[in-house]
């Protein structure tokens, strides 16, 4: 059976994880594929929020295994705490969580180097959640990394290795002025999450072939979005992986030819965390209603998040990037008590005006947005069925999907499991010219 890949539409924080748990009720595996313990993944069931980091969204439901895939970075430490904290809530994780021998380990040294990293670039920060994203992966590029499969050796060995990475990065930190990290205690750490985890470390790539192979449902969840993607995106001012869909086969072992549907995650207006260009951003008084009434606050960091208006640009860019086959709108009802609603679907740069997201970060600074207005609705949209829904609301999504090019086939109306309208065939389809 084919394969449905999830995928960030914007910088992130687009409601990926209602929208992968909502999807999760249909599936076997979920299985995620890029980042790390950057991510924060809200779900609502009720009166109940869960958090999740490294853990896939589709936990919640018991009859779903969930991958953490090889091209992660995975924080060991910190998966244990996250393990333990979703079974304090009453969820029984035994024999659905497995993780990916090929992913590599953020140690503490990653994270030290990341923080380091942020602090010397002061005003020109990139903004990362601190980590030690980006040192992992670069670990992982120099062919320096440890990973999960080294937590199969014998303890002794495993010793001596990370005893020799730790006392090779405490040479770099001692050189920047930073206080070196004790070997021992590093390792010991690291030996103690060892006996939790080693139940859980498998070859993932055979798994999910065998479960294609024999009908199982398997959904795959990126974090980040693909405005954050490492060659995609707004470098520097970008993640160190590639969140896009090129990094679904590449992350799980999957083949491309196995991904059939590929849904494409956006908020009904934008956002975004940390620093870097961002077009349609409303510094005064419309962003800040925008991240009250939208709650935006990153999971992970808790930091305020940027917000303006959706940029259609960027979008379709972001569509054809990665051949997304439908949209899942989400926060639709964010917008339920604004006049007017404005969409950004050109930018303008100097005496020209251009249709797709520019390459470089550079030239997105440089741009202006052309927006067009649309009415308000002025209602409540919480709740309501899809044939309900305020006629302004309705010609909203419409005119989304046409500047896109691209159907919208979920609208999500608020944070809980049950604020969602499925549109099988598209806005037109269903409601009429």
């Amino acid at each position: 059976m084919p394969v449905t890949l999830v995928v960030g539409g914007q910088w992130g924080d687009e409601g990926k994880a209602k929208i992968i748990d909502y999807l999760a009720r249909d599936v076997d595996f979920v299985v995620r594929y890029q980042g790390g313990a950057n991510a924060g993944h809200t779900v609502v069931v009720g009166t109940e929020k869960f958090a999740f980091h490294q853990v896939p969204s589709g936990i919640l439901y018991p009859k779903v295994t969930c991958v953490l895939g090889g091209g992660m970075v995975i924080d060991p430490l910190a998966l244990v705490a996250e393990i333990d904290g979703i079974v304090a809530r009453g969820v029984d994780v035994h024999g659905r969580v497995l993780v990916s021998a090929q992913a590599h380990l953020v140690l503490p040294y990653h994270v030290l180097l990341d923080c380091d990293s942020e602090d010397r670039r002061a005003d020109g920060a990139i903004g990362t959640t601190r980590k030690g994203i980006a040192p992992a992966y670069a670990d992982k590029a120099r062919r320096e990394g440890i990973r999960m499969a080294d937590l199969l050796r014998k303890p002794a060995s495993l010793r001596d290795l990370v005893g020799d990475r730790v006392r090779e990065n405490n040479r770099l930190l001692k050189a920047r002025g930073m206080k070196p990290l004790s070997p021992k205690k590093v390792i010991d750490e690291l030996l103690a999450a060892r006996t939790r985890l080693v139940p859980l470390v498998a070859d993932t790539r055979p798994v999910l072939w065998e479960a294609v192979a024999a009908g199982r449902r398997v959904l795959c969840e990126g974090a980040q979005g693909s405005l954050l993607d490492i060659d995609h995106g707004t470098y520097p001012y970008v993640t160190s992986s590639s969140c896009t869909a090129g990094g679904a086969a590449t992350g799980t072992g999957l083949p491309p030819s196995a991904f059939d549907r590929i849904v494409g995650i956006f908020k009904a207006y934008c956002t975004r965390v940390g620093n870097g260009p961002f077009p349609t951003e409303e510094k005064g008084e419309i962003g800040k209603k925008l991240r009250e009434l939208g709650h935006e606050y990153g999971t992970t960091t808790g930091r305020p998040r940027r917000c303006g208006w959706f940029d259609a640009v960027a979008a379709r860019t972001v569509v054809k990037i990665n051949g997304m086959t439908d949209i899942a709108l989400t926060k639709l009802d964010v917008l339920d008590t604004f006049a007017s609603v404005k969409v950004c679907n050109a930018y303008r740069t100097g005496k020209s005006t251009m249709d797709v997201f520019p390459a470089d970060a550079r030239a997105v600074e440089s741009v202006s947005p052309v927006y067009e207005t649309l009415p308000g609705w002025k209602e409540a949209t919480s709740g309501r069925r899809l044939e309900d829904l305020p006629r302004p609301a309705v010609d909203y999504i419409r005119h989304l999907e046409r500047l896109v090019s691209c159907p919208i086939h979920l609208v999500s109306l608020g944070p809980e499991r049950s604020a969602m309208v499925r549109i099988p065939h598209g806005p037109a389809s269903l409601m009429g010219a």
